[in-house]
């Protein structure tokens, strides 16, 4: 017997056949639209469907997009340095002199890969504090949901995001890499005991040296961008498996579950029909038809949107603006004054603040200002999920009441931390003394 033959067109409607092999701009259907997420793997983060009110440009801010685009400009950026730059203490500033200087595009290209760098620390920091503040950290009415988990996942990006940042700060090997990356170092020597055992596997020996280019230059190419984008992956798997943004559940229209009546119906058994009643069935549902909108091509547009524009801001700054390059490193010549990156410089100003001196003696705050305090506020932010004890119905809203008063204290630790680090930027000169913003400096001579 031979089979019926089908044709092209209902061979591409059958159930579980993808007409095309990328997928469809222009769903027709909500089954077209299906498909497109089905048949692409890059797709496959987002669901078919999501809440429209997610999509609110005032809710996200969509930091996390941003923070995602900066990291694909930052690999993107960061291929071409590969083959130019050379991880050798003699010669590393020379090779980055001849792509700041002798390459065609190679200024251009360097600054990209820095201002993201730069920009991705702030835009991860900002997406955190998006997240506490309106308590997305929170589970809301879906099954399954381990909100709490994805924040400590986000907790564990920001602190790679970082350190991504900080071992990518040596590289240029010039005056104001070394000594940032010094001052730096110098900070996690500090802990009791460990602190000098910790300092030395760091950077590979008693002083920084080749082997310290060679061990941050490994962990910046290979070793964190892996490990943050493993992260990355399962962080937005993690946010789908969740139903997506915490405003969707507060969104979702969910009607109380009401019992259909039973209904007369037939069943068949082993010798016969067995007469009798449907089960009363007690169901809700997170999707309202007129509350939520296809992925594609709703998702996706906002989402190449905000890639786009951030590729393009990016482009333009480094077109307009370019990258620092001091002397070459000379552990012989110190600066004044030594600052370390400017988004560990609130905890350099901790430590100078924690710092007491009494007459000769002094107790050095680098242990409590540069280690004890920052390592509390990662523990705390890491449990926060655990001890906050705000219904649920608080998640997905900015500044709901009855969250008012840890919003109002997380607040208040942003900001000590944003003033510490503009202090720290602007109104610290030689010695580390204090200057205001529009007081010129006085000329202290070089220290050899």
């Amino acid at each position: 017997m031979s089979l019926p033959a089908t044709t092209p067109r209902a061979r591409a409607e059958a159930p579980g056949v993808h007409a095309r092999r990328l997928w469809s701009l222009r769903p027709r259907s909500d089954r077209q639209s299906g498909d497109a997420i089905v048949s692409n793997f890059l797709l496959h983060w987002f669901p078919a469907k999501v809440e429209r009110s997610s999509l609110d440009w005032s809710y996200s801010f969509w930091l996390g997009t941003v923070s995602a685009a900066l990291l694909l400009l930052l690999v993107l950026s960061g291929g071409p340095l590969l083959f130019l730059y050379v991880p050798s203490v003699e010669r590393a500033y020379g090779s980055v002199k001849d792509i700041e200087y002798a390459i065609t595009f190679g200024s251009w290209i360097r600054a990209v890969h820095r201002f993201a760098a730069h920009l991705m620390v702030a835009a991860v920091f900002l997406h955190l504090v998006r997240v506490f503040l309106t308590g997305a950290y929170k589970n809301g009415v879906g099954q399954g949901q381990h909100r709490e988990w994805n924040w400590v996942i986000g907790v564990v990006m920001l602190l790679l995001t970082l350190f991504l940042s900080f071992t990518g700060y040596l590289l240029p090997w010039d005056q104001l890499a070394f000594w940032a990356v010094t001052v730096g170092t110098n900070i996690a020597s500090s802990i009791p005991w460990i602190g000098p055992s910790i300092r030395e596997l760091l950077i590979g020996g008693r002083g920084i040296d080749q082997p310290t280019l060679i061990r941050f230059y490994a962990l910046h190419v290979i070793v964190l961008p892996a490990a943050l984008g493993a992260l990355f992956a399962y962080h937005m798997w993690r946010v789908r498996k969740d139903g997506g943004l915490a405003r969707a559940d507060r969104a979702s229209v969910l009607p109380a579950p009401v019992a259909s009546p039973a209904s007369t119906t037939k069943t068949y058994a082993l010798l016969g029909v067995a007469r009798g009643t449907s089960p009363a069935v007690r169901t809700t549902t997170l999707e309202a038809a007129d509350a939520t909108v296809n992925a594609v091509p709703d998702l996706t547009r906002r989402t190449a949107i905000v890639v786009l524009g951030t590729f393009a801001v990016l482009s333009i700054m480094a077109a307009l603006m370019r990258s620092p390059l001091e002397e070459a490193a000379n552990a012989l010549v110190t600066p004044n004054p030594a600052k370390a990156p400017w988004y560990f410089l609130w905890l350099q100003e901790i430590v100078t603040d924690t710092t007491i001196r009494l007459g000769t003696f002094t107790i050095n705050g680098a242990f409590l200002g540069g280690v004890l305090l920052p390592g509390v506020l990662v523990g705390l932010l890491t449990a926060w999920p655990w001890i906050d004890r705000s219904p649920g119905a608080a998640a997905g809203s900015w500044f709901p009441r009855t969250r008012r008063a840890q919003n109002l204290v997380f607040l208040g630790v942003v900001a000590v931390v944003l003033i510490l680090t503009l202090v720290g930027t602007f109104m610290r000169g030689p010695y580390w003394h204090l200057y205001w913003p529009w007081e010129t400096w006085p000329e202290i001579p070089t220290r050899l």
